[in-house]
């Protein structure tokens, strides 16, 4: 039996973590007394009578967190903090065999950015063959679902008395400042950061992350079909990420970004021409994006089928 602690269980990640777990009979889960949430000797406590621990907690708290975890809890945490750093790691198991050890082998693993985690998936294996040079300069198109907003932005959201404004997509990271940035660069390999353009829009979960490609500027010309095949050969095998067939157009040829939405996998597209190249990856922002890819560590760090709990 795996004795799990969700330190925020609460937030909107804790609360699909724990769906997750509906119906397992391998998981002992700790709770914390509602009047001790915030109590840090009690959450010691239970941090370090756990197996297991999840952080969904904003990144100066889980870094506290941290420092409340002996060195026999394995901790798995969603925000921010430590997902640059070389000695956690980087929770993408499908990126290559080296992730995927290394999570198995690790007491530390850091759950990958919703928006970086689409954008790795496709820029990541571009560069690790050599496709894409690392100082290519990337942009990034993407589309979010209002539930990535955290618990005040989804109060905004579904508010009765919203601005209209609301109804709209709604393009932010203006300043091209945006806390999944040296994410995106470091673990893909790149050199600089992307152009960024992330919108949140007005439907709950999901999303679509789209790098264009001018085959051009790539080490070597490449043909959609090049760039296609490299992609499917990366993720061959592969449970919960699938690269569909070259050419094969969503219904009525768009990409909906809500379809895979309370999933657990992700899409990865590709579309365009030999001089222009569509990259798209879909799924949901609180699944693969999050607590979905989550447990996955969970499962892998614990030597259990990585899909369990997974749909």
């Amino acid at each position: 039996m795996i004795k799990v602690y969700i330190d925020g269980q609460e937030g909107t990640t804790g609360l699909k973590i724990l769906e997750r777990f509906n119906g397992r009979d391998d998981i002992e889960l700790l709770k914390i007394d509602e009047d001790k949430r915030k109590d840090e000797k009690e959450r010691q406590r239970l941090i370090n009578l756990s197996d297991i621990t999840f952080l969904c907690l904003p990144d100066d708290a889980a870094r506290q967190a941290v420092g409340l975890a002996g060195d026999k809890v394995r901790i798995i945490d969603a925000s921010t903090a430590h997902r640059t750093l070389p000695d956690w790691a980087y929770g993408f198991p499908e990126l290559s065999k080296a992730h995927r050890d290394k999570i198995a082998g690790s007491d530390r693993v850091a759950v990958p950015g919703c928006y970086a985690g689409g954008f790795i998936s496709l820029v990541y294996p571009l560069v690790s063959k050599g496709i894409m040079s690392a100082d290519y300069p990337v942009t990034v198109h993407a589309v979010s679902g209002y539930s990535g907003a955290g618990k005040k932005g989804i109060a905004q959201y579904e508010a009765p008395d919203r601005s209209e404004e609301f109804d709209a997509p709604r393009e932010y990271a203006l300043t091209q400042q945006h806390k999944h940035l040296p994410e995106m660069k470091i673990i893909s390999g790149l050199k600089y950061e992307p152009v960024f353009c992330p919108y949140v829009c007005d439907y709950y979960s999901g999303m679509t992350v789209t790098v264009p490609i001018v085959t051009r500027l790539l080490n070597k010309y490449r043909t959609v079909e090049d760039i296609h095949k490299a992609l499917s050969e990366h993720y061959a095998g592969q449970k919960l990420v699938k690269v569909q067939p070259l050419g094969e157009l969503p219904s009525g040829g768009f990409l909906a970004a809500n379809t895979l939405s309370g999933r657990n996998y992700m899409e990865i597209y590709v579309f365009g021409t030999d001089d222009r190249v569509l990259l798209c990856s879909r799924f949901d922002n609180l699944g693969k994006g999050a607590s979905g890819a989550a447990v996955q560590c969970m499962n892998i760090m614990c030597g259990i089928e990585e899909t369990k709990g997974l749909v």
